[in-house]
């Protein structure tokens, strides 16, 4: 018996239940179109969705060979940058679990959030935010590993648990060669009521206190987005608000994956206008005070 199309719809919306699926699904179905771009030195880098998927692999081996296992916390530290959006699809690939935190938390408070998610790895954008991980393990070394994705002005940080993304990826991919088949095995083993992120409330009267999200809440919230709004594919968006807001999550990170369309990150807030008029997003997405300033 041949199935209708919403039937046949539901069935592939059953099987891309989790971001890790959808991720490969893309790079499969449309490997050579552009899933991201960063705004670097004011040109415009892009990756394709096959990249992505890439560089995804690449980052969760590499994390894998660290010690990060299923369940494991990633703290997630900058501004929206692509490589910490594929940071958090390498820790959902392993079954780990990313934590965004604001990227303007002084170390006192992103110490908080660490110890109370029992977080020990952590990926940040760049020397600032290195600091506030050195500073949050002079007092506590719950954080056992430190990525980072900006090298400049780390030339001579000499600590064992910090290292580049670049240096991650490339024993990930050493990984991947001794270790056939595990991303791959990973990925799949990861389901719809599995724990997709941990955010964290902004805090404002009292501790933050974390949200926890599986993919069912996420996947079906961004999906029925999609259809009210009517996105496509073809989709481009300007990635530029807090990564540790859900806003983004959902709007950035979560439809992008769901749809297919493309993510652009800004090269800096103090640029957001110009590199929004260059990419002239289809959708976009703001709180009302962006639209009242």
């Amino acid at each position: 018996m041949s199935l209708s199309p919403d039937q046949t719809q539901a069935a592939v919306a059953e099987a891309l239940n989790t971001f890790p699926r959808l991720l490969l699904h893309h790079a499969r179905v449309r490997g050579d179109k552009i899933a991201m771009r960063e705004k670097d030195l004011g040109i415009w880098q892009a990756w394709n969705w096959q990249q992505v998927a890439e560089e995804v692999k690449a980052l969760a081996c590499g994390l894998a060979a660290l010690g990060f296992k299923r369940g494991e916390k990633l703290a997630i530290i900058g501004d929206n940058r692509p490589h910490l959006y594929m940071g958090m699809a390498a820790a959902q690939c392993l079954g780990g679990i990313p934590v965004p935190l604001y990227q303007d938390s002084i170390a006192k408070e992103m110490a908080f959030v660490i110890d109370n998610a029992d977080v020990h790895f952590a990926l940040v954008e760049d020397q600032e935010q290195v600091d506030k991980m050195l500073e949050i393990r002079k007092v506590n070394e719950s954080i056992r590993q430190v990525v980072f994705d900006d090298p400049r002005g780390l030339r001579h940080y000499d600590y064992p648990f910090l290292q580049s993304i670049a240096t991650i990826q490339e024993l990930g991919r050493e990984y991947d060669r001794t270790h056939p088949g595990f991303f791959e095995k990973q990925a799949e083993a990861v389901h719809g009521d599995d724990i997709a992120i941990m955010l964290y409330t902004s805090g404002t009267t009292g501790n933050p206190k974390g949200v926890v999200l599986t993919y069912d809440n996420v996947i079906i919230t961004a999906r029925n987005g999609i259809i009210r709004e009517r996105l496509t594919e073809n989709e481009e968006v300007l990635a530029y608000l807090p990564m540790a807001w859900v806003g983004d999550n959902l709007f950035s990170y979560a439809q992008s994956l769901i749809a297919g369309f493309t993510v652009n990150c800004p090269e800096s807030g103090a640029t957001i206008l110009t590199d929004l008029r260059e990419i002239g997003p289809t959708y976009y997405f703001a709180p009302p005070r962006v639209y009242e300033n």
